[in-house]
């Protein structure tokens, strides 16, 4: 896990309850998940917490049944429709996309064929996450991540996009979004103009259907 992923995840965990012992760990990621859910578990073990991968488990559905909570890094979209009831989640990179209503703003490309691009609507809109501000000095020709982002809304009926940054969270409690970690995050409403947002701000707006759309 590099340095900066892990001081997102502890930043993460400080937002679930105590009492809680074990995460479940979604690492369905290519051919490697075992070294994945290795380096994973060091990590969370050096912060108190044990970890279980679900690939390591006869029954994955049951696996989630019975989990105290969810963390998911990376992800094949394939694999990863699963229910939640209840179940504190936490996600970082790609498992950060997979909360929202679609992938259709990830920075990954696709590399097999998904059945949908819609995933488990934890929340009504979308993320950008590694939101990267563009580079007067670079000689990169191709868009911006908020090129890209004002061409999707260029759709009609798209929603919010919220681009994070590195070392930015989302924590979502009931009916409540805060803005945590140290660094801004952009805020993309279809047909206004994009506006930064620091730590602290409240976003819980974003989670009524009524805001989650702009005509």
């Amino acid at each position: 896990m590099k340095p900066k992923l892990f001081a997102q995840v502890v930043i993460m965990l400080s937002v679930f309850p105590r009492k809680m012992n074990r995460v479940l760990f979604i690492p369905y990621t290519l051919h490697y998940q075992d070294a994945y859910a290795k380096t994973t578990r060091e990590k969370f073990e050096s912060l108190g917490y044990g970890l279980d991968s679900i690939h390591e488990f006869s029954d994955p559905e049951e696996a989630v049944r019975k989990s105290e909570a969810i963390f998911i890094g990376n992800f094949l979209l394939q694999c990863c429709f699963i229910l939640l009831d209840g179940i504190p989640y936490m996600g970082s990179r790609a498992g950060t996309n997979v909360a929202t209503i679609s992938i259709n703003t990830t920075n990954d490309m696709p590399i097999v064929y998904p059945p949908s691009l819609q995933v488990l609507g934890l929340v009504p809109f979308t993320i950008n996450p590694h939101y990267l501000d563009p580079d007067v000095n670079s000689t990169h020709t191709g868009e911006t991540h908020a090129e890209r982002i004002l061409q999707y809304h260029e759709e009609p009926n798209t929603p919010p996009v919220l681009g994070l940054r590195k070392e930015a969270m989302l924590l979502v409690e009931g009916d409540k979004a805060t803005l945590q970690g140290v660094t801004e995050a952009r805020l993309f409403l279809r047909g206004e103009k994009p506006a930064e947002h620091e730590p602290g701000t409240d976003f819980s707006f974003l989670l009524t259907d009524s805001n989650s759309q702009k005509p």
